[in-house]
């Protein structure tokens, strides 16, 4: 046996005897997170801006991640994840480490009223950069997420000639009965809808609106539900969770509406340092690859969007400002329960 080959089977069996390399670091200060959340051993996640699967998924990936830190979820409408929140606040319980809200006028409160910890993530430079804009300057809030308000409906009974192209078409008395939307004073997702359609067409669009009578859940993930159920046939629904739904077998289809797709940038904010190693993973190629197997749409710029499905940077999108999102939806959640008399 020659000398190199001595070499090479010496080197062999060294390998064979220490194992498999560990994999090198995501992120600078990587393993110090990891090792400081698992001194914490666990942590919770408010959540608006999934459903309870997605959520889930991302609290599976996260823990199969990073062996040693149980990732707890409680997914519901934003309304609601801030109200729990400030209860915990108001009576010093440490339950939530961390929140993400559909709601931007919330980070302003939770700002103000000093609940955020300041933390800039090291996988920032991930974050595709339309989002960045969103993210709070002291970085207490991060663009963690996002999504689009589109026009849905169920294949089996609205063919897609049929189907609405525009958001006013929604109010077509041939629609009557058969509409479902969600409503403003529980979801984040269905209060900034709804400041923009006031924007663009006035509080008149709502009143025409109520004359089809729509079918009103409470999360903007409940026409998903109807649809499914023909309670409605069609809605003013979420991307993810419908196309998700349609993945399953259902038969659910959507639009992007011609007078545009109303964009969705939810943020998360660190109310502890249980949270630090999550916002990370949130923000990760990991943690994006979850998202877009969930039928998310990710955030991370080198990650994909799920095969066949319109990147946001494809889609014609609108949005209200920060500032008509924080004054706006107090407004609308009175104005849509006078209307609707929900």
């Amino acid at each position: 046996m020659t000398s190199i080959w001595r070499s090479l089977l010496a080197a062999l069996v060294v390998t064979l005897a220490l194992g498999p390399a560990a994999p090198a670091p995501a992120f600078d200060g990587e393993k110090a997170l990891h090792e400081a959340a698992k001194k914490e051993k666990e942590f919770t996640w408010y959540t608006a801006h999934y459903n309870s699967e997605s959520a889930a998924a991302l609290c599976q990936g996260f823990e199969k991640k990073y062996p040693g830190v149980k990732c707890n979820y409680i997914r519901t409408t934003a309304q609601v994840a801030y109200q729990r929140l400030a209860q915990d606040q108001k009576a010093s319980i440490a339950q939530a480490s961390i929140i993400s809200s559909t709601d931007q006028s919330h980070y302003t409160k939770m700002k103000q009223d000093g609940w955020l910890q300041p933390y800039k993530p090291k996988n920032l430079p991930e974050l595709v950069d339309a989002f960045r804009s969103f993210n709070d300057p002291d970085d207490l809030f991060i663009a963690t997420a996002a999504g689009l308000v589109l026009i849905t409906y169920n294949t089996s009974v609205v063919s897609p000639a049929e189907a609405p192209r525009k958001w006013t078409d929604l109010a077509d008395p041939r629609w009557k009965n058969k509409v479902s939307i969600g409503h403003p004073g529980f979801s984040g997702y269905v209060g900034t809808w709804v400041v923009q359609m006031k924007k663009l067409y006035g509080w008149d669009y709502f009143k025409k609106l109520e004359l089809n009578k729509p079918r009103i859940g409470r999360s903007i993930n409940d026409t998903v539900t109807m649809l499914n159920a023909k309670e409605s046939i069609v809605a003013a629904g979420p991307s993810a969770t419908t196309l998700e739904s349609k993945a399953k077998g259902n038969p659910l289809a959507v639009v992007y509406p011609e007078d545009g797709a109303v964009l969705m940038v939810s943020a998360s904010g660190i109310l502890n340092n249980a949270a630090r190693l999550f916002m990370e993973y949130l923000l990760s190629r990991d943690g994006n690859e979850v998202m877009v197997q969930q039928h998310q749409d990710p955030v991370n710029k080198h990650v994909k969007p799920m095969a066949g499905a319109k990147s946001i940077a494809d889609v014609k999108t609108i949005r209200p400002t920060p500032i008509e999102i924080e004054k706006g939806i107090p407004e609308v959640k009175e104005l849509f329960r006078e209307t609707f008399g929900i």
